[in-house]
């Protein structure tokens, strides 16, 4: 009989359940986008707590199918966004009981992880970063920007966005441009179909660094004043042009300071063609640093990691 691990994570933008056996397969890995009424940046805890409970049965139906007549060993859920004291969310209270009543009735181990921590699982899982202890994880998500460095199984914070994210960037130039939430993915698209011509001159500032910090809630007015002069495709690819050389400019900081050749990018603004197109590994190689992005589906926020924590636990708890 085959052995699963269920997780499920109840972030604020998703629904996600997986299925993952002790052979690093995934079995079943489902995500359901949060309803947000057009022209809102988000929802309210509340409502997405709510959506989370109505969407989980459905998506725990088709899990517990796809087990067929294997055991699920463990049940996880995501519980907080950070691994961190005094974290919390409200809308991981779905996940989380859910978790609680089916370990429960299966009679099965119960784990809890938090959301960063499966998102860095799930970005490392099939990179080779996976046999690391030392590398710098950005988590670029519709919530967090941060850098961090992962040493054995220990995550620091070295720098980060000192006011909103770059998700809540694109998502609010996105809105400005009346396009439906979450936004970045129709920026990044505008912005990888837009071709740079002779002539061609970025009207927006540059991201300012101070260490590994920055503010971008000053890109974010220049670019909105702009939405009426400039077309949208060329002023999405203004945009991107200038988180990418943001992202470039914390590389060599961190590079400078603390000698790391790794960096893993993971969450949703991670999956951007634009970003992953047009970083510089090529460049970067030379100077001796490593680039590793995971599979786009496994950038973005899903169960998969929190459903091979679980499995790890028990698993791999004695390797």
């Amino acid at each position: 009989m085959n052995g699963y691990s269920l997780g499920i994570d109840t972030s604020n933008y998703k629904t996600s359940v997986a299925l993952v056996d002790k052979d690093d397969n995934i079995i079943y890995d489902e995500r359901v986008f949060l309803d947000v009424p057009k022209g809102a940046l988000g929802l309210r805890q509340q409502d997405a707590l709510f959506q989370h409970i109505v969407n989980l049965p459905k998506l725990l139906e088709g899990a517990f199918a796809a087990a067929n007549d294997g055991k699920i060993e463990i049940v996880s859920a995501s519980n907080k966004p950070r691994p961190a004291s005094g974290s919390y969310m409200p809308c991981f209270l779905a996940g989380e009981n859910q978790a609680k009543v089916i370990a429960s009735l299966l009679e099965c181990q119960l784990g809890f992880f938090s959301h960063q921590e499966g998102h860095l699982l799930a970005a490392t899982r099939f990179t080779e970063l996976k046999e690391r202890d030392e590398y710098i994880f950005f988590h670029f998500s519709g919530g967090t920007t941060e850098i961090l460095k992962y040493n054995k199984g220990e995550i620091e914070i070295l720098g980060n966005s000192l006011d909103i994210s770059f998700g809540q960037l694109l998502d609010r130039v996105g809105s400005a441009m009346e396009f439906s939430f979450p936004a970045g993915e129709r920026i990044d698209e505008m912005a990888s179909q837009f071709t740079a011509k002779e002539g061609y001159q970025n009207l927006l500032p540059r991201i300012k660094i101070d260490e590994l910090n920055f503010n971008l809630s000053g890109i974010e007015t220049a670019t909105i004043r702009l939405i009426d002069s400039v077309n949208h495709g060329p002023l999405s690819y203004m945009l991107m042009e200038r988180v990418l050389e943001c992202i470039e400019k914390v590389i060599e900081a961190a590079n400078a300071k603390y000698g790391i050749k790794d960096y893993l990018f993971a969450g949703g603004v991670s999956s951007s063609h634009f970003i992953r197109n047009n970083i510089g590994i090529t460049r970067k190689k030379k100077e001796g640093i490593n680039i590793h992005f995971s599979d786009p589906r496994l950038s973005s926020d899903n169960a998969v990691g929190i459903a091979f924590l679980g499995g790890d636990k028990i698993w791999r708890a004695n390797q």
